[in-house]
């Protein structure tokens, strides 16, 4: 097989039976004819997708939504059989949006209706970046899960706090590290990982652009971004922000449990009007089973189409995985794109039909007292590094 990409229709043509085969059972076409590796991967998760609905059923509450991921949040816990009862929100606008898109729900008028709520088990947040934390341990004292967005903690303080609380309580603190459990080439990526398809696993190299105002979508910048956007004590800072996404993938696909930053570097390059917002960032990595690289930006051209051009690149012992997650520069604007090289051949896998195992993984957390959607340690030693990356870096100012 060549190293061309494959559309649906050329699969189909190459592929004959064997593509039939796979359209019936509902498999990505152009995971299917890969290879052996690819194969049975592919097959495992059609079979997850074909289930009828989900398994089991909780009541949870939105409390905070002044990110739009708030969206995915909810849709990723829906899926995955979670009921929306109950919303707060601080800003007005945020409220009004949310309440057009989930016109049923009570709008309670204080978060303590949420807290309080004896009948509902988890609460999902995207407040401020900074107050996440807090609302999670009052959360978790009284007897609820926390679904938090990244990044879910911003301080030494905060993380101690939290780890405490989570020892007194036994509640669930997660953080909803999206750009891993919400992006479908990302997932296979893991799952092709632990097959061992590229071998040990070296190191990850992560590129995060972004783009300060979207034309459209749930990313966070359709509408403009608010004052908290620009003040690192309140959205954590660049490293703290985007990189918490970008620490919990290192982690992940090394399978590090202790690691350590390096370095790390901030910068404000084009925004003096904001003197105190960082629109560059990067930082290296070391654990005790593979190295890390991340770059962090704002700088994503409208040329694009979309918000930003994440990469991931796994290199392995024998072979490596590159992760186009939103785009295919000039070829094609669909995400979800999986490049995979081993001693064998060059390989292009399409992974928009696979499905996203994370909201059934967690509400059976919720449920079994469980930790299979998210390690907890790894969650909180995610946000470790990244506090640390951005108390230490370096503030670097280049010349015109």
């Amino acid at each position: 097989m060549n190293n061309k990409l494959f559309h649906r229709r050329d699969f189909l043509r190459q592929a004959g039976t064997l593509g039939s085969i796979a359209m019936v059972a509902g498999i990505p076409q152009g995971a299917s004819a890969l290879s052996p590796v690819g194969g049975s991967v592919v097959e495992d998760a059609a079979q997850e997708e074909q289930s009828e609905k989900p398994k089991y059923h909780i009541k949870f509450a939105v409390c905070g939504m002044s990110h739009d991921h708030i969206y995915g949040m909810v849709g990723a816990v829906e899926r995955g059989g979670g009921e929306l009862v109950t919303a707060w929100g601080g800003e007005e606008d945020k409220l009004a949006l949310f309440t057009k898109r989930f016109p049923n729900v009570k709008i309670a008028k204080a978060q303590d209706e949420i807290v309080n709520d004896s009948s509902i088990q988890l609460v999902l947040s995207s407040q401020i970046a900074n107050e996440r934390a807090p609302l999670g341990i009052r959360v978790m004292k009284a007897g609820k899960d926390y679904l938090s967005d990244k990044p879910g903690i911003t301080t030494v303080e905060q993380l101690a706090e939290v780890r405490k609380t989570i020892a007194e309580t036994k509640r669930i603190y997660a953080i909803m590290y999206s750009e891993r459990l919400e992006v479908k080439a990302a997932v296979y990526a893991g799952k092709l990982v632990q097959q061992g398809a590229i071998g040990k696993v070296i190191q990850t190299i992560n590129i995060a652009p972004h783009q300060i105002v979207q034309g459209r979508g749930d990313a966070g910048g359709s509408t403009g971004r608010p004052e908290w956007f620009w003040n690192p004590e309140q959205y954590g800072g660049i490293l703290c922000d985007i990189g918490s996404h970008q620490v919990d993938q290192f982690l992940f696909y090394t399978g590090s449990k202790q690691a350590e930053v390096v370095e790390s570097q901030i910068a404000n390059v084009r925004h003096p009007n904001r003197p105190h917002f960082q629109d560059f960032g990067d930082m290296v990595l070391r654990g005790d089973r593979g190295l890390g690289y991340v770059r962090l930006d704002w700088f994503t051209p409208d040329g694009l189409g979309t918000w930003g051009d994440g990469r991931l690149f796994i290199l392995g012992t024998d072979g490596y995985i590159e992760v186009r997650k939103y785009t295919n520069v000039a070829v094609g604007k669909q995400g979800n794109n999986l490049f995979l090289v081993d001693k064998d051949q060059a390989r292009y896998i399409d992974c928009n039909q696979m499905p996203l195992p994370f909201g059934a993984e967690f509400v059976a957390d919720i449920v079994n007292r469980t930790h299979i959607a998210q390690d907890q340690e790894q969650c909180l030693l995610a946000a470790e590094l990244v506090i640390k990356a951005q108390k230490n870096a370096k503030f670097v100012t280049l010349k015109d």
